[in-house]
């Protein structure tokens, strides 16, 4: 499958998923009272899709490559952000290893990606839109 937009992108739709999950744990009555963890966790976790389409958009590969690396660097910020919460008690256990399981695999799909466009570069190939 080519890719032709920013939503064709698995790690994008994943990272939607995510964001969803971060907003309604946010929203728990303890977690919403702490504006400065819940705006950063907030914004870390937008920074991810938001990095994404930004280096998708750019139409330039070594570009994409660069905002894929800063948005895989957002999801290890808020895998950090909910060592946090569950630590203060913000979220529970099994919350906190759902989402960090599911930060983990999107990190894992960025880098691999990542991957495969420094591939693509080196042999002169990059993506069709």
């Amino acid at each position: 499958m080519k890719i032709r937009k920013f939503e064709d992108l698995k790690i994008w739709k994943l990272s939607l998923k995510i964001t969803k999950k971060i907003y309604d744990l946010t929203f728990k009555s303890e977690f919403s009272r702490d504006f400065e963890l819940r705006d950063q966790i907030r914004r870390a976790i937008i920074s991810v899709s938001s990095n994404i389409v930004e280096g998708f958009e750019k139409n330039n590969n070594n570009e994409f490559i660069r905002y894929l690396k800063i948005a895989k660097g957002s999801a290890g910020e808020v895998r950090n952000q909910l060592y946090i919460a569950l630590m203060v008690g913000y979220i529970t256990k099994i919350e906190f290893e759902e989402l960090n399981e599911q930060l983990i695999d999107l990190s894992k799909q960025i880098g691999s990606f990542i991957n495969y466009l420094v591939t693509k570069r080196e042999n002169k190939e990059f993506l069709t839109r």
